[in-house]
């Protein structure tokens, strides 16, 4: 009976061995989702600290005076930020669930990271407070002088952070044969 359960034993641990194999396999991305997760999805924030993100935002609070249906509640401006920033704070916590087998996916892993502790806290903060300034119709001067700042302040970090998680993102996707449109 002893002779019977040894080699049963042997099997188990045998199979049990080969099942993780393939389970700790599986645990990494394939590389074109741990692609799109970490570099395509910044598409939503490439326009970050310009100009053209401080006009969509003040186009939500715009009323037509012949227009009624543009009439404004007083609040689209805010929710308008509020559904960006909980797009990002899903995104990054979609970037850090990411596993990094490897140099390149740790780096652009990092680096992805990095762009969206910039960009989040800056929206929490500044832009939300554009936000409302938009929908209480303050001054065009008040405006732009919060904007100018945020400008000042946060672009330049911002484009070095992101031209490197491109730069990465790029290579990566061509060694792995993603085929991407970069314009």
């Amino acid at each position: 009976m002893t002779t019977l359960i040894r080699p049963l034993n042997a099997r188990i641990l045998g199979f049990l061995i080969v099942f993780q194999i393939f389970f700790l396999q599986s645990c990494s991305e394939p590389a074109d989702k741990f692609f799109d997760t970490a570099v395509l999805n910044t598409n939503t924030i490439t326009d970050f600290g310009t100009p053209i993100l401080a006009k969509h935002i003040a186009d939500e609070a715009t009323e037509y005076p012949n227009i009624p249906s543009s009439k404004k509640k007083g609040d689209e401006a805010v929710n308008y930020v509020k559904n960006n920033l909980l797009y990002m704070e899903k995104t990054l916590s979609d970037i850090k669930a990411l596993s990094a087998d490897d140099e390149k996916r740790k780096i652009i892993k990092q680096q992805a990271i990095a762009v969206y502790e910039l960009v989040i806290p800056v929206y929490k903060n500044e832009y939300m407070a554009y936000a409302k300034l938009c929908d209480t119709k303050a001054s065009p001067a008040q405006k732009e002088q919060l904007i100018s700042s945020i400008e000042k302040k946060y672009t330049a970090e911002f484009e070095k952070r992101f031209t490197s998680l491109l730069a990465n993102g790029k290579t990566f996707a061509a060694e792995n044969n993603i085929q991407v449109n970069w314009q």
